[in-house]
């Protein structure tokens, strides 16, 4: 997933979004609320994979029928994954130019 096309969004935008929906504190912008907010991320995306896998062996048995469920819990896991990947790429490129960095 390429998050390059969500620079057209203004992050004043993103910070009212994400404070009117309580997804972040209002102010708070230490290390540990992002790094709190990022593992709930990843517990989310790894939820999202059991209730895929979930679905799959679901379908699997026979015990459902419906498609439908399975492509969306399918497609939620895979797009959860692929935004996790991007904001992981973006963490370690942003260490490594730190690691550049002279004193």
């Amino acid at each position: 997933m390429d998050i390059a096309s969500l620079t057209g969004i203004q992050s004043d935008y993103l910070k009212t979004f994400a404070e009117e929906r309580q997804l972040t504190k209002a102010g708070d912008e230490s290390f540990g609320s992002v790094l709190a907010s990022m593992m709930d991320s990843l517990k989310e995306t790894n939820e999202l994979q059991n209730t895929a896998e979930s679905e799959e062996i679901r379908f699997a048995l026979g015990e459902s029928e419906n498609t439908h469920d399975l492509l969306v819990a399918e497609t939620k896991a895979s797009v959860a994954l692929q935004y996790t990947v991007a904001v992981r790429d973006k963490i370690i490129d942003g260490y490594q130019e730190l690691m550049r960095m002279s004193i």
